[in-house]
């Protein structure tokens, strides 16, 4: 097992890191992703509490963490002895593929934008919370936004095959459309606006350059964790629009570069610091 760092030089987490179970277990599926997956997709319970607990997390939620991921169907359990070794399920290393592609592959603007929208018309009942959900938050990662009730756009048509799988999931396909389509008339910056609030998506940006603008802590695993968990949430928020539909100041460029001049070398460095405390 790796030293954990002693008080002084331990690295602490923003606010936004910090906090109780739901921060442990947003940490822990960064962990999953980050390290977890290339490595094989299995560790000991004493891995992830010796990784977590150098980002602050305290044993007990990080126990919390891992048996509520389990219960979700992301980890499998087995007993070696007096150990547990956690397992990625099949499912898990899917969605964890699949977003690891959209995390490392986020570039902050889109390049080579022929004018074109994907359109989606959908709308779940107020009664089905469920389907809602699947709709706005499957609908967001892919880069969609909605200016209006029912309607949800894009910049990006080659993600009709996505609409059509989250209007699968959501049990909204029978009654929705798609269309691949042109703007012909009307304010189209008014309607980028209804559909995304972008100022609010520049001030995260700033915050992410002004976080890793200092020192970064000097245990390799601690920086990528904390890099990639800050980083993951863009493309959630971030719809990647072309550059002549963002405004003038717009850090997404910057932080994107940022993000991917710091990632290689640190990541390199903590898959040999995890690969070492995990089998030794």
């Amino acid at each position: 097992m790796v030293p954990t760092p002693d008080a002084e030089t331990a690295p602490t987490l923003s606010r936004r890191h910090a906090g109780g179970a739901e921060s442990a277990r947003g940490l822990l599926l960064t962990v999953l992703g980050e390290l977890v997956l290339p490595a094989g997709g299995s560790a000991l319970t004493a891995a992830f509490i010796d990784v977590l607990g150098r980002l602050g997390v305290e044993e007990k939620a990080t126990r919390q963490a891992l048996m509520r991921t389990a219960a979700d169907g992301w980890l499998a359990s087995e007993r070696q002895g007096r150990r547990t070794v956690w397992t990625l399920s099949p499912d898990a290393r899917r969605l964890l593929t699949e977003g690891a592609e959209r995390i490392y592959g986020f570039r902050g603007v889109q390049r080579d934008w022929d004018g074109r929208w994907l359109l989606v018309l959908a709308r779940a009942p107020e009664s089905e919370r469920a389907a809602r959900h699947v709709l706005r938050t499957r609908l967001t990662w892919a880069g969609f936004g909605s200016p209006a009730p029912g309607v949800w756009i894009s910049t990006h048509v080659d993600r009709a095959g996505e609409a059509e799988r989250v209007l699968d999931e959501a049990g909204l396909r029978e009654d929705a459309q798609i269309f691949r389509a042109e703007h012909h008339g009307g304010a189209m910056a008014a309607m980028v606006g209804q559909a995304w609030d972008l100022d609010a998506i520049e001030r995260q940006y700033e915050e992410f350059l002004a976080e890793f603008a200092g020192e970064p802590p000097a245990d390799p695993v601690v920086r990528v964790i904390q890099l990639v968990h800050a980083w993951r949430r863009f493309p959630q928020i971030d719809p990647e629009l072309p550059a002549e539909l963002l405004p003038d100041r717009w850090s997404g460029t910057r932080a994107a570069e940022l993000f991917r001049r710091y990632h290689e070398p640190w990541a390199a460095a903590a898959h040999a610091e995890w690969q070492r405390s995990t089998f030794g």
